[in-house]
């Protein structure tokens, strides 16, 4: 998960009792794998006095920041969020490299066209 992101900031009051995710999130942050992904990812803590709502921020390697409202956001979606936004980043990149403009674009006939080697599915098929 780290390995797509820059930094990462978690804001807490410790009092807050909506601090699940915030803790959770850390952990995943702190465990091992996670640093080994990333060495560079900043993490920073900060330990509110205040009751400002728990928030983690992230910033992914493009410099696009995301902000999280911890207390109606679990943990495990925010990590969803990263991975699927950092294989989207993985991907641009990918196409980057080999010369290609980003984003693809498929033209809507294309869409519809069947290919060698696969059949459409029946109308049964579809409704299961």
């Amino acid at each position: 998960m780290l390995k797509f992101l820059s930094k990462v900031r978690i804001e807490f009051n410790a009092l807050d009792p909506r601090i699940a995710s915030c803790m959770e999130f850390l952990a995943q942050c702190n465990a091992r794998k996670a640093k080994e992904s990333n060495p560079a990812c900043q993490l920073q803590v900060k330990r509110r006095t205040d009751d400002h709502p728990p928030q983690i921020t992230v910033t992914f390697v493009n410099g696009v920041e995301e902000v999280f409202d911890a207390t109606s956001t679990p943990a495990q979606t925010i990590r969803n969020m990263i991975l699927e936004k950092g294989q989207l980043l993985e991907t641009e990149q990918m196409f980057r490299e080999a010369g290609e403009k980003w984003p693809v674009i498929i033209p809507e006939e294309e869409l519809h066209q069947s290919f060698p080697g696969t059949k459409p599915r029946k109308a049964e098929e579809k409704k299961q």
